[in-house]
């Protein structure tokens, strides 16, 4: 797991690029300016790692743009020891940036190569989510209520059983459409049959997908 002063030098830079593009979060920017983005993604991508863009991970996934990242994590407001549920554990880039913050975090993904990829990944950099192999639509509803939700492939429409699963006082964050584009929306529980539901600009995201992929 070879991480050098290059590779911490070109973090720095990321980090910057992100900041400049208005992720004011410095906890978040402390995040991904600590996470050795190249050991999740494939030795040919290596040298495209800190860019800010996405990539390619296989099985029809990227790694998100790391803005992308940043964004929906500013949004969702991670306090230390939240509980937070995360649907499309992917790379598990995002899982890491989490974890970083404090948080508990309990990972679902229905790609079975990508599922046991993480579970690798995270583990030799000393990262220890929950992991689970199954269908995101449904949550995981034995270890909520969560005080955080996040998403991080596009869904067709926002799953009740996910904002049933929030605490109130919760938050989750989702982006919302068709295959093309969707809205980001951030969802507040405000009490137990009262959300506030709010916008935040259209990003591309893969699509969240029901079921897993056995």
């Amino acid at each position: 797991m070879n991480d050098t002063y290059r590779h911490k030098g070109l973090r720095k830079q990321l980090v910057e690029t992100i900041r400049s593009k208005g992720i004011l979060d410095e906890k978040v920017l402390e995040a991904i300016g600590n996470i050795p983005r190249h050991l999740f993604m494939d030795s040919g991508f290596i040298t495209f790692s800190y860019k800010d863009q996405a990539f390619p991970i296989g099985e029809g996934q990227t790694i998100s743009q790391p803005y992308t990242v940043a964004f929906q994590t500013q949004l969702l407001e991670v306090k230390p020891s939240d509980r937070v549920l995360e649907i499309g554990t992917g790379s598990g880039y995002q899982t890491a940036v989490l974890i970083e913050l404090g948080a508990f975090v309990f990972t679902i993904e229905r790609q079975r190569k990508l599922f046991l990829k993480a579970q690798e990944n995270l583990g030799l950099l000393g990262y220890k989510p929950h992991f689970f192999y199954g269908d995101g639509y449904q949550g995981k509803p034995t270890y909520g209520p969560y005080d955080r939700i996040l998403v991080t492939a596009g869904a067709e429409y926002i799953p009740a059983k996910l904002k049933g699963q929030l605490k109130v006082g919760g938050i989750m964050v989702i982006p919302v459409g068709d295959r093309n584009s969707q809205r980001m929306i951030r969802i507040v529980r405000k009490a137990e049959t009262d959300f506030e539901q709010s916008e935040h600009g259209l990003f591309a995201f893969v699509p969240l997908l029901t079921g897993r992929e056995d």
